[in-house]
This record gives C-alpha cells, structure tokens and sequence, in this order.
C-alpha cells in the first residue's frame, strides 16, 4: 500500500488547560484542596494569600508608549536587573538563632507509638530463651498479620527459617514455641492459627467459674454448632437450660476476635471528617453555607505586576535576558489568574450543585426522616442546573455535609427508585429503612427470613421479590434469619 497525503477538515472538542484544572480541582475534598492550594504558592511565586486589593485582568506589553506614565521616584530607582543577578546570596544567611530566653517555642510534639510487632518483640526480649529460641519466635511474631493471627503453615515457617535464616529446626519446635511463648504473650490470643483457637486462649487465661468452663466446653466440642447458632444441640448434649447458655454465649461475645487491632489502635492515625458544606435550617428555610475552607483568599502578586508594567515602559528592543523574564513573569501571573478563576468556578459549582441537592430533598432536610428522600440520581441534579452528570458526578465525590441531624456524604442523598402499589416512585433508601426497622422489631427466637421480609414490605405497599430483600439486607450489613437468632 503506498504512502500519500492528504488534507481532512475534523471538528474535535478538547478541554483546555484550564478546563482539565477545574474539573481536577472539583473532586478535590477540603483537606486536599488545601495542600493543592499550599503547593501551588510554594511553586508559582506570583500567587499569594490575601484579599486582592486591585485586580489587573489584561496584560499588554506590545504598546510601550500607552503604557508610559508619570513615575514616582520608588519606580524610578527601581531596576530589574537586580532581580537578574546570579550571584544570589544563600538564604541561609540571612537567618538567625539568636533568640531569646523569654521567646516562646512554638515547636509541636510529635506523637509517636511503637507497632503491634514491636510491643510483642519488648515482651519477647524479657523471656529467658536460648538465641535460637529466641530467632524462632522472632520470626513467628514478624509472621503474624494486624489482626494477630498466624496464618502461614508451621511447614512453610520452618522452611523459611531454613532458607532465610540459616536455621535447622522441627515443626515440632516450632509448634512447642508457638504454643508456649508467643500464645502467652498479652494480649491474650495473639499467635492463633483460627477464631476457634483465638477464643479458646483467651478463655483459658479466665476465672473458671462454671460460665466459663460451660463457653469452654462449647467452644472446645461444639463449635460448628455455635457458629451455625444450633442451639438446641448445644442444650440436649450439655444437660443444661437455656439461661446457662445464655450466660455462656454472653461470655463468649465479650472475647476479642482480633487481639492484634486492639494493640494498633493507639498507632492508628485519627481519621477526621471536615464537611464542605453546612445547612442550617431556619423555621421553612435552609441556608445552604460553603466552609471558609473552600473559599481561600488569594491575589496576584503586586510586585510581578509591576515588573510587567516596568517592562512595557523599555524603550527599543528588549535583549534577550529581558525577554526571557518578562515571559517567565507573564507566564507566572497568567498561571496565578488562571488558578484563582479555578478556584472561584469551583466554589460557584459546589454551591449551585449543592443548592440543588437541598431544594430537590427539602422535606428529608426539614425534618430529618430518612423515609422522606426522594429518588434522585446525578442525571436529575445535571438537568436541574444545566450542566454535565460527569461534574455532578465530581462534586458529590468525597464530599459531605453538616446537617442538623448529622453529617452524611453527598452521594448519600442518591438513590434509585421503586415504584409502590399506587403507582408512586420511592427512594430505595426508603425501602431500606423500613426493612431495617422490620428486622430490629421482629421476634429475635423467631427471626423473619426473606420471604416473610418480603410479604411484610408487601404489605406495606411496597411490592417487591425476595432476591430483592436478600440484596438490600446485604447492603445494610445485616446477616441472615439464622444468624440473627437469639435466646
């Protein structure tokens, strides 16, 4: 096939550089935002934090003479080529440490813990042990997960410390060290292999009393039977009533199944949810408020304007080091516009999409009942304020709100629709929380399966199949009828 050329007229739509910026900045949450924010004054020196005092939108520098004006003397004395000098005094020089003993420090402390590995490895160091003990339940204690369970096989961890540490040992000594050093460390039921076992550590190191040497013997011989809650089987084979098994099962709850997140929990950063927007309710009305967060105040920087006016006052033709820099300072003073317009395109979406949000579920908002949301999906908020799903779609995204009744993401408010007996669309939301009341409400000896749910939503009016409920009981995190069984 030869090779030709040829001309083609194509009509293409691409975003700009700034429209790609906006919708990159939409998605961006408060906190990040922030950082963002932070990033882009550290880097472009002509963007700065303040209120603007005088706003300059155009730059023209290819008319000298309309740009010359009276100077004061502060301009006269001023030149650019100081700015233009590489022999830069390092910063460090200007910096001193001659502070004061009355100065106030206003150093933070830095909060540190040690790991869950950690902690087990001091309790180890305490224990009298041979070194290879010692390298053994090192290498047992680096093989435990968050959660404080040993889940590879003694096989596999005796040939690990054949191949990585050079040390010849038995899964029998493994197993006697497993067993007698790490399982005895705090907390207890750390080095477990299953649930079962985990538990059954933890109920050992008790007060035998005769609850928990019931639980112990239900965790020991009837284990499957617990889990698949056949209660009955567990009654005729112990000899013993239903309030006994009460107690015990009640002593069995109370175990911690995952010994090793309780010693991670102060080493866990603290995860802080800082909401975008607020609405206060006052009597009928809701007063929708951006946080101050997501309305920074920033400005040009005066002092690069002036050296582009300084530039346009150069009579006959710039060199090319000046040039160079008065592109290097438009190219920065454009870059700072073009972020302040971003960030005020941003904060006027958020409003206009979260206004909509408020007014379409106003009756959820004045009164807080979650039955009272209404079906809604991106395409009915984009239609509402002209505008595309996908940016409703970015807006709504890692965003939430401060209500009088909490504080809830924004896709919270999106649901799909059913339609009831007469003829009415409803939010799934709604189907979902009268499910969950006819599961807290039902009879816990005797608890609803999914098709008694089902004709119970029936009815209700609400007309729907019984793979339906199971979907929406999964959705809501709650377990099947015979899980939920109590004595």
């Amino acid at each position: 096939m030869a090779l030709k050329q040829s001309l083609q007229q194509k009509m293409l739509q691409k975003l700009s550089p700034q429209q790609i910026q906006l919708m990159k900045m939409l998605q961006l949450p408060t906190i990040a935002l922030e950082a963002r924010i932070k990033d882009e004054i550290e880097g472009n020196p002509a963007l700065e934090e303040g209120r603007e005092e005088t706003q300059t939108d155009e730059y023209d520098v290819s008319d000298n003479d309309s740009q010359e004006s009276e100077l004061s003397d502060a301009e006269k004395e001023f030149d650019f080529s100081d700015y233009m000098d590489d022999d830069d005094t390092p910063d460090y020089k200007y910096q001193a440490n001659n502070y004061s003993k009355d100065d106030d420090e206003k150093t933070l402390p830095i909060g540190s813990a040690s790991t869950f590995h950690e902690r087990l490895l001091n309790q180890l160091n305490l224990k009298r042990l041979s070194e290879k003990q010692h390298a053994i339940c090192e290498h047992l204690i680096g093989s435990l997960d968050d959660s404080g369970y040993l889940r590879r096989e003694v096989t596999s961890v005796v040939d690990d410390l054949a191949f990585t540490r050079s040390i010849m040992t038995s899964e029998e000594e493994v197993e006697h060290l497993l067993t007698t050093v790490v399982q005895d460390m705090d907390p207890a039921g750390i080095g477990c292999r299953d649930l079962q076992e985990c538990l059954l550590i933890q109920i050992r190191r008790k007060e035998q009393s005769i609850t928990v040497r019931t639980a112990r013997e239900i965790l020991e011989h009837f284990y499957n039977e617990f889990v698949k809650k056949h209660y009955e089987k567990i009654t005729s084979r112990l000899e013993i009533d239903e309030e006994d098994l009460r107690e015990a099962i009640e002593e069995i709850i109370h175990l911690n199944p995952k010994p090793g997140n309780s010693m991670n929990e102060t080493s866990r950063p603290v995860e802080q949810v800082i909401p975008d927007f607020t609405v206060k309710t006052e009597g009928d009305e809701l007063q929708v408020l951006l946080n101050a967060r997501n309305a920074p105040e920033l400005r040009m920087s005066r002092k690069y304007s002036e050296m582009l006016e300084e530039f346009a006052r150069i009579k006959g033709k710039p060199n090319k080091a000046q040039r160079e820099a008065m592109m290097f300072v438009k190219q920065k003073l454009d870059s700072a516009r073009w972020f302040i317009d971003a960030i005020r395109q941003r904060q006027n979406t958020l409003m206009i999409t979260m206004q909509a949000i408020v007014d379409y579920q106003r009756d959820y908002f004045l009164s807080g009942d979650e039955t009272k949301l209404k079906p809604m999906i991106l395409k009915d908020i984009a239609e509402r304020i002209n505008m595309d799903i996908s940016t409703v779609s970015r807006v709504s995204n890692s965003k939430y709100v401060q209500t009088a009744y909490g504080t809830f993401q924004l896709k919270y408010f999106f649901s799909e629709s059913l339609t009831n007996d007469e003829g009415e669309e409803v939010s799934t939301r709604e189907v979902k929380k009268i499910l969950q009341d006819l599961i807290e409400g039902e009879d816990k000896r005797k608890p609803w399966t999914d098709e008694n749910l089902a004709k119970e939503l029936k009815g209700k009016g609400y007309n729907i199949a019984r793979r339906t409920v199971a979907k929406y009981r999964e959705q809501l995190g709650i377990p099947v009828a015979r899980l939920r069984k109590q004595l």
